[in-house]
């Protein structure tokens, strides 16, 4: 019975990372200003992706973070082709492999670092907020050079330091909330 419990508990988890990423890829479009700069809303999201990640790993194990991950990926890759197929038929597909690109390489290489941090270190929480942070900087650094193509406009690098900053003020919530999870409960 707690077996089963517990695989009942991973595919909330799974279905809560899908959701959250599937929101993110729809939010790109809203945008608000700050000092001048168009931001998406999606921006609040990412944080909250890898801490769900890093939840699943603490949760679970490494395995489980990995198979959320490549459902979540999927699944995300397949809920944009099936919107852009059925309303307006319009599937760039260099946009989605840019964001597709980023979101696994930088999910991977976070849990990866989130993984090494917690099996050997006392997971101090400024190691996780740095996890965090560098993380959003490779999604931003993969998404750029493969959708943007690394024409970036004058604004580009005021959005992305603002950005940045937006998100590190989350990362260190996050991290202090996940400072509390422990490890298998």
């Amino acid at each position: 019975m707690k077996k089963i419990k517990k695989e009942t508990d991973i595919w909330i988890y799974v279905l809560l990372l899908t959701t959250l990423a599937i929101l993110a890829e729809s939010l790109k479009t809203y945008t608000f200003i700050v000092m001048n700069v168009k931001l998406t809303f999606s921006i609040f999201l990412l944080p909250l992706i890898y801490f769900l990640i890093g939840i699943i790993a603490k949760k679970f194990d490494y395995k489980k973070a990995v198979a959320a991950i490549a459902v979540s990926g999927v699944i995300f890759v397949s809920f944009t082709f099936l919107v852009a197929y059925f309303v307006d038929s319009n599937f760039i597909l260099r946009s989605i492999s840019g964001e597709f690109c980023a979101y696994i390489l930088s999910t991977f290489i976070f849990l990866t670092i989130y993984e090494f941090v917690l099996k050997n270190t006392e997971s101090p929480r400024i190691l996780i907020i740095i996890n965090y942070l560098f993380s959003l900087i490779i999604y931003y650094m993969i998404y750029t050079l493969i959708y943007l193509n690394m024409l970036v406009s004058g604004d580009y690098w005021t959005g992305y330091c603002i950005t940045l900053i937006i998100q590190a003020f989350i990362c260190i919530v996050l991290a202090i909330i996940d400072k509390r999870v422990k490890m298998g409960q």
